[in-house]
């Protein structure tokens, strides 16, 4: 039993899950082998694989895609997270549930990613909004009002890559919540943040900071595709279990469809492997 302990900590700690979160895991995971009486390994496993489970459940949450029409989001995340690859595959996902989509590039000093957002509006025959330099939020403020005259089901907004440590462009963060809320009731509906598989512990300090600056609604974690596990997801539901933040969508790939609903069940069964 003590070699399947230190095998079952080891593949917390190399999943990212962090030294707090493996250890409480562990600790509440020997007084249930000792409520139950558990002695084979598969039933361990399995009862570490219920921990988990109820941690990261407080993060499972549907997006309600019929909250506001259109849909106003807004998406951010630091510097090659996967942000605009998201959003290619969000409009394919939202384009299934028979959602209108229009893109927003958000990213008005980046070239090339004006021109990767217009890649994926073609790829999935959705109109995007741009500018070459100019205001962010003005480019923002264009798409929503262009949404709301066309009647389009959901308006996502693609923003600059930025670390939470770069003071100017968080500020510029905010002032494009503020013009989206002026212009319409309520938007954005949704505040997303991109959040790279690979990041470990890391994904915590940005889930804060970025939370501070623009109040989170939902996260999307990608490069979820068999060189990360993500396990620091463990110590953000225990972090903010208060107030959780949902996962909305977990990225398994570089294809259009390699997003999926996240779901702690699997992701626990992700993380724990067995025998």
């Amino acid at each position: 039993m003590k070699a399947l302990f230190e095998d079952l900590e080891t593949a917390l700690l190399t999943s990212d899950a962090g030294y707090d979160a493996t250890q409480r895991l562990l600790t509440r995971l020997r007084g249930r082998v000792k409520e139950q009486r558990l002695s084979d390994g598969e039933q361990v496993r399995m009862a570490l694989r219920e921990l988990l489970t109820e941690d990261l459940s407080v993060l499972e949450q549907p997006m309600d895609i019929d909250a506001a029409s259109p849909l106003v989001m807004m998406i951010a995340g630091v510097n090659g997270a996967g942000k605009t690859t998201s959003i290619g595959k969000l409009a394919k996902h939202l384009r299934g549930e028979g959602k209108s989509i229009l893109l927003a590039a958000g990213d008005t000093f980046r070239a090339a990613a004006r021109e990767q957002l217009t890649t994926w509006g073609e790829r999935n025959n959705v109109q995007v909004i741009s500018q070459q330099g100019g205001d962010p939020a003005a480019v923002a403020f264009d798409a929503v009002s262009a949404g709301i005259a066309r009647g389009t089901g959901v308006v996502m907004i693609d923003t600059a890559g930025r670390l939470p440590t770069q003071t100017h462009l968080m500020e510029e963060l905010k002032k494009i919540r503020r013009v989206l809320a002026k212009s319409m009731p309520g938007a954005p509906h949704q505040t997303l943040l991109i959040l790279d598989g690979n990041t470990g512990q890391n994904m915590l300090a940005q889930v804060r900071a970025f939370d501070d600056a623009v109040k989170l609604t939902g996260l999307i974690v990608t490069k979820l595709d068999g060189t990360a596990k993500g396990g620091a997801l463990v110590g953000l539901a225990h972090q903010r279990r208060d107030r959780p933040i949902p996962v909305f969508f977990i990225g398994i790939g570089e294809g259009i469809d390699d997003l999926q609903a996240f779901s702690a069940s699997e992701f626990a069964d992700a993380l724990v492997g067995r025998d």
